[in-house]
């Protein structure tokens, strides 16, 4: 039985982790399409709105309740907790509030209201990697993975992460 609930936990992962990443590309195209003249901002901004209520409340809501409920059936399966898994916890959690703080983005967006430049959109949205990354790691990884390296390697991947944004937003303004 635990193995099903595993698998179900790790598809319930990937489609919510596919929610995260595009429902921030779209939120990036619906602020840049109110830099349109009309009548194309207005379909724009129509489309992107149909496309994100459908991938937020289709897609990403349900899975991190799917995901939310298949973790701990997991865990309780294991019977144990691992010391890993409790640092892992800490990511999920934080996790969780990024999904809350796109829900926050969602509400504004659905508003009417575009707090974010695109650019700021854009590197949100690479909260989500810097997450997987580390969950990952840590699930895979588990006891060899030492804190001090992974959190040092973590670090490494986000000022990587950081100055790739920085490079392509130079080429895009460039072009």
């Amino acid at each position: 039985m635990y193995n099903y609930i595993k698998a179900l936990h790790i598809v319930f992962i990937v489609t919510w982790f596919s929610g995260m990443f595009y429902i921030v590309r779209l939120f990036v195209y619906n602020t840049e399409a109110g830099e349109k003249e009309e009548p194309e901002k207005s379909i724009l901004r129509k489309h992107f709105t149909i496309m994100i209520k459908r991938l937020w409340f289709g897609i990403t809501w349900p899975s991190a309740v799917l995901t939310l409920i298949f973790g701990p059936l997991m865990w309780w399966q294991l019977g144990v907790l691992p010391d890993w898994l409790l640092i892992k916890l800490l990511f999920v959690l934080g996790l969780y509030a990024y999904h809350f703080s796109l829900h926050a983005i969602y509400k504004q967006q659905m508003s009417g209201v575009f707090k974010y430049s695109s650019q700021k959109l854009r590197i949100w949205n690479e909260v989500a990697t810097i997450f997987l990354v580390a969950i990952v790691m840590l699930a895979t990884v588990k006891q060899n993975m030492s804190v001090v390296w992974g959190l040092v390697g973590l670090i490494g991947f986000v000022m990587v992460l950081m100055s790739a944004i920085k490079i392509y937003k130079n080429i895009r303004t460039k072009k």
